[in-house]
């Protein structure tokens, strides 16, 4: 256990750094790709709640796993083609602050 969380934390940086450009392409494809399940107030529907209080629990590098390779078995899927280990941290930051 202790091994896997140090590969987590040597994986992914402390904070993730994007672009202004492509923090805007990451917020709208939460507010509309990640809302299309999980409701597009994050409040839930097919999939769980994302807002703050909901993820309160979860640390930000776990929720980027589970963003870039999905959720076997339900209708998460991976994101890892379509985004970078870094944005998937921009991303779970924005879900944990917003």
């Amino acid at each position: 256990m202790r091994k896997a969380l140090a590969l987590l934390l040597v994986a992914f940086p402390a904070a993730a750094e994007v672009p202004p450009d492509r923090a805007a392409e990451l917020e709208h494809l939460v507010l509309q790709d990640c809302g299309s399940c999980h409701g597009l107030t994050r409040k839930g529907g097919l999939g769980s709640a994302l807002t703050p209080d909901a993820l309160a629990h979860a640390d930000a590098e776990g929720l980027a796993l589970i963003i870039l390779d999905g959720v076997p078995g339900t209708a998460m899927p991976p994101w890892r083609p379509l985004i970078t280990e870094e944005e998937a941290i921009w991303i779970a930051d924005y879900l944990k602050k917003d």
